[in-house]
């Protein structure tokens, strides 16, 4: 069955003020039906009993239903209680978890930090920099989410991270700068240049590469730098991973450029490329107001680098 009603302009304002006075009331009333007697609702609620008791008596005369009955030294729910309990204790609750977040996100002590940070950057760095915040600041709650550049970029600009490293920063969005990534020539152990303190990257024109897709900036990179070099790479294979680049190279399957990666025995080697080899590195953040617990976050972050 359907129930149709017919719409009048007088409805919003007079669902309006039901609100208006049903609102307020609702937390004693929740109270009072969570504990099963008015006293220990007031202490809960810290205000006397006589002003959990009006209340009470308030929204049942708006609703113009009983929905409490003595039960023994307490109370206990009516049959509308009941229903009207069921409908509004989860409200009341996530009205309270908006609050407590809301008040731990305007201190700097607490709240939440959602911070973005490219697959490029040295996983090694930052958990360092995790670490040490945690160390100052253990009550503040940091989501790290890690992507390619253009992923973390977007979830910058809706909203759905406070921070992010960005190499290197985009024009529309606000951002520090902070440093800059140095990339090398990454080649297999066994490889002629494995040995060499620089390589100068003409001397690679005729090595095969294996790079991330155009799309990327450190393909981009690779691009640009070899064309003014006067050679166009020969790029046998594309790949999204660094790790997985990373793998190719040690089984001697080309070379890559680079940022240095974790010292570690992978069968692969870094090696210096002759000339300023670096790509800038900024702390972007959105068009919003942060809060205290982002604002710490961030001058902690733009400290641990500089």
């Amino acid at each position: 069955m359907m129930i149709c009603f017919q719409y009048h302009p007088g409805m919003d304002e007079s669902i309006l003020r039901y609100a208006d006075a049903v609102a307020p009331l609702l937390g004693a009333f929740d109270s009072v039906a969570t504990e099963g007697h008015v006293t220990r609702a007031a202490e809960l609620l810290g205000v006397p009993q006589s002003s959990v008791s009006r209340r009470v008596k308030a929204l049942e005369a708006a609703v113009g239903l009983a929905l409490f009955q003595p039960a023994g030294r307490g109370v206990a729910l009516t049959v509308s209680g009941r229903e009207l309990y069921d409908l509004i204790h989860p409200i009341v609750q996530a009205l309270d978890d908006a609050v407590a977040v809301v008040r731990d996100n305007a201190d700097p002590s607490r709240g939440l930090v959602r911070f973005g940070c490219p697959l490029t950057m040295d996983a090694v760095r930052i958990a360092q920099v995790l670490a040490n915040f945690h160390t100052a600041a253990p009550d503040v709650r940091v989501h790290l989410i890690q992507a390619h550049g253009e992923a973390i970029a977007g979830m910058i600009r809706d909203g759905r991270l406070d921070l992010a490293l960005m190499i290197p920063p985009v024009d529309d969005l606000p951002n520090i700068p902070i440093g800059t990534q140095r990339i090398d020539l990454h080649v297999s152990t066994s490889h002629p240049l494995a040995g060499r303190e620089e390589v100068h990257l003409g001397e690679l024109q005729d090595c095969a590469f294996i790079a991330s897709p155009r799309t990327f900036h450190l393909r981009t990179l690779l691009d640009s730098w070899c064309k003014e070099e006067g050679f166009v790479p020969r790029v046998h294979f594309e790949i999204n991973e660094i790790d997985t680049i990373r793998v190719l190279v040690a089984r001697g399957l080309g070379v890559a450029l680079l940022p240095p990666g974790p010292a570690a025995d992978d069968g692969t080697i870094s090696v210096p490329l002759a000339g300023h080899r670096r790509r800038r590195i900024g702390l972007a953040s959105g068009n919003h107001r942060p809060t205290a617990a982002v604002h710490r976050f961030r001058e902690h972050v733009v400290r641990s680098f500089r």
